[in-house]
């Protein structure tokens, strides 16, 4: 009798576990989905406009500049963002820029572009960074709306169509060429006069890879 008793409280103690199981089971599946809700509103969020510009260091000189800009305001209507730009479509590209712009935070808590001359002062530093990552990725954000597959060279200017065949040909990539289309340019030292204090005009147009598409 004793021994059914036992049997009887370890049935039940374990139905009561079975139950809890699931119980536990469910609130992390409801806590799982509330966290994926949180993370991606929270995601999308800063992958607007409105925050990139939230900051007056952004809205006084980047975005000032874009404004004033084709991928701003065209005839056709067509508007390319920041994040359009500067943050990749898939996740995990995305999850990494989203890491590495997490020291705009930091520098924005130093004050370390929140005048225009201290902007200005690393225009050219903060110009090199985007590129190189652009360079690296082969303009991947700019192939999100340009396709060069589908150029129509025929309605393009004969210099247009000349240096993109050229350049592609070269194994040249939108960036190597296509810099300050949204942005000022910083300071180019052109070697005669006084000195600027700006960049080599190497930077600006590198030249192409040896041994490029053509010469494969």
């Amino acid at each position: 009798m004793n021994i059914d008793k036992l049997k009887g409280l370890a049935a039940g103690a374990l139905r009561r576990i079975h139950a809890t199981g699931w119980i536990g089971v469910a609130v992390l599946f409801v806590a799982g989905i509330f966290s994926w809700i949180g993370f991606n509103y929270a995601l999308e969020t800063t992958n607007t406009e409105e925050f990139c510009i939230s900051c007056h260091e952004m809205k006084d000189n980047s975005y000032a500049e874009y404004r004033l800009t084709t991928h701003a305001s065209s005839r056709s209507g067509v508007r390319a963002s920041c994040p359009d730009c500067h943050v990749p479509k898939s996740f995990g590209p995305k999850m990494v820029a989203k890491m590495r712009a997490s020291k705009d935070v930091y520098h924005n808590i130093l004050g370390t572009i929140d005048t225009p001359e201290k902007f200005n002062a690393r225009r050219l530093h903060m110009a090199e960074a985007v590129w190189e990552r652009m360079k690296a990725t082969d303009s991947r954000e700019c192939r999100g709306c340009h396709d060069d597959r589908s150029f129509d060279y025929v309605k393009q200017s004969r210099r247009s169509a000349q240096m993109h065949q050229e350049g592609l040909n070269a194994g040249q990539t939108c960036i190597d060429c296509h810099k300050g289309v949204a942005h000022r340019l910083p300071n180019v030292e052109q070697a005669i006069g006084a000195e600027k204090g700006g960049a080599p005009q190497e930077i600006f147009h590198p030249a192409p890879p040896s041994g490029g598409a053509a010469g494969t």
